[in-house]
């Protein structure tokens, strides 16, 4: 039984969305607080971001895929896929140019704000743009039936530890502030309910087929931020290992897909 069934009679659906967003959401702090407090060596970083992405790419192709597939037919999902990787590129572009290149990486490479009085605005704005995605397309999935896949919110969840872990390790090391830090992830965990809220709110006025687009918009653009962010970093750190621990990672997620199923 999906988890959120449980709490089907117990709350209405826009309550329920914003919930699971903050869930999701709530892992940027626990790896922010694990990248600031504790010393994890870079190599360990690299395979739970490998980790991360297999759950990730497993969520993306067996959860919000197929639900833009069976919902929307080829043609929303098709198009709403390459509409999301060439907005996530194009945004993601234009911070980069602004100093927000390396910010999943655990090293030094973070530009310093001394050095990029930019990049800390780009910092953050880059990290709101890697996890709206995924928000709001757990919001949209409430739509029909009332449920969300407890699959997918695992999934985000277990993704979005390795990513702050490894962004806060680098904000430490590019000398940016304690507040500054727990500052963005606190600011995107609590949008990241916003957004599922919003992805909820708003779309269930639209049709279907239009609902099926926009998730599988989500999936575009999360597919393109692994390209872009954290499966570099992993390869960078743990590139002897990542082959099989990326495997393993999407196994995990298939298995309880179809568990949960």
């Amino acid at each position: 039984m999906q988890l959120s069934s449980m709490l089907a009679f117990a709350f209405p659906l826009w309550l329920k969305a914003s919930f699971w967003g903050l869930v999701s959401g709530s892992a940027l702090l626990v790896g922010a607080f694990i990248g600031y407090f504790k010393q994890v060596p870079a190599r360990i970083i690299g395979m739970i971001m490998a980790f991360g992405s297999g759950v990730l790419i497993s969520a993306l192709a067996f959860e919000l895929m197929d639900e833009a597939y069976q919902s929307g037919g080829f043609g929303a999902a098709a198009i709403g896929f390459l509409t999301g990787a060439l907005m996530y590129t194009l945004a993601n572009y234009l911070l980069n140019r602004q100093g927000a290149r390396h910010r999943k990486r655990s090293g030094a490479q973070q530009a310093a704000e001394k050095d990029h009085p930019s990049s800390g605005t780009a910092i953050a704005v880059g990290a709101l743009i890697d996890g709206i995605p995924e928000s709001v397309a757990i919001g949209i999935s409430l739509i029909h039936g009332g449920v969300v896949s407890l699959a997918a919110v695992v999934a985000i969840f277990l993704s979005n530890v390795p990513e702050s872990l490894s962004s806060t390790a680098g904000m430490k090391k590019a000398g940016r502030s304690k507040k500054y830090i727990f500052g963005i992830w606190a600011a995107i965990m609590l949008l990241s309910g916003v957004a599922s809220f919003a992805g909820y709110a708003i779309f269930s006025q639209f049709p279907q087929q239009v609902n099926a687009g926009v998730i599988a918009v989500a999936a575009g653009g999360i597919l393109a931020m692994l390209s872009s962010t954290m499966i570099p970093e992993a390869y960078e750190e743990a590139h002897d290992f990542i082959g099989i621990i990326t495997v393993l990672g999407f196994l995990a997620a298939f298995v309880l897909s179809k568990m949960e199923g």
